[in-house]
């Protein structure tokens, strides 16, 4: 065997299978001979599958919330890198909260880099939540290490995913339930 190399294995298996019937020796010897064609194509199909694969495990991730408080950081995380796209898969998807978001991201692009770099390097605090007496809602106090204030994000349940409702930080000082109307009479 003077062509010994690393291909002449299965050439040499050919060979001996050629002198075996056809029918018993035929898918075998298919296999065997053809192996340098296979191999491209079986790479090809196992590296496709591992990259499916990856790129599902990414769209879960960042499709919802099956909790509010992985909802409520997932939300914050992004806000505070300045990933707002990435936020707004986890936001209530309407006009205002939108426009709210927008807003944020336009006012986060004007300010300085030292800053950007203070909330991308900032932890998230949670309080205890506000009860509110429903499942399908909760609302969250938090804060971050750069800024220290505390606020509050509403979340909503809605398909078993858990939403950001971002209206309601800059609406709730308006819900007339939490402010008491004013006792004294203005018309007398």
């Amino acid at each position: 065997m003077d062509t010994e190399s690393s291909s002449s294995i299965p050439v040499f298996l050919c060979n001996h299978l050629t002198a075996c019937t056809p029918f018993s020796a035929m898918p075998v010897f298919f296999v065997l001979c053809n192996m340098r064609k296979i191999y491209p194509f079986l790479a090809i199909a196992i590296i496709l599958s591992i990259a499916s694969c990856k790129g599902k495990d990414k769209e879960e991730n960042t499709t919802g919330s099956s909790n509010s408080a992985d909802a409520a950081r997932n939300f914050i995380r992004a806000a505070l890198d300045g990933k707002f796209a990435e936020a707004a898969t986890f936001m209530l998807q309407d006009s205002v909260n939108l426009d709210y978001l927008n807003a944020v991201e336009r006012s986060f692009a004007n300010v300085d880099q030292a800053t950007k770099d203070g909330y991308r390097g900032a932890s998230i605090r949670f309080y205890d939540p506000v009860p509110t007496g429903l499942d399908s809602v909760k609302i969250i106090v938090y804060s971050n290490s750069f800024k220290n204030n505390k606020d509050t994000l509403k979340l909503v349940r809605t398909n078993n995913t858990w939403l950001v409702d971002l209206k309601y930080l800059y609406l709730h000082d308006n819900d007339t339930l939490l402010n008491k109307p004013s006792t004294t009479d203005t018309l007398k």
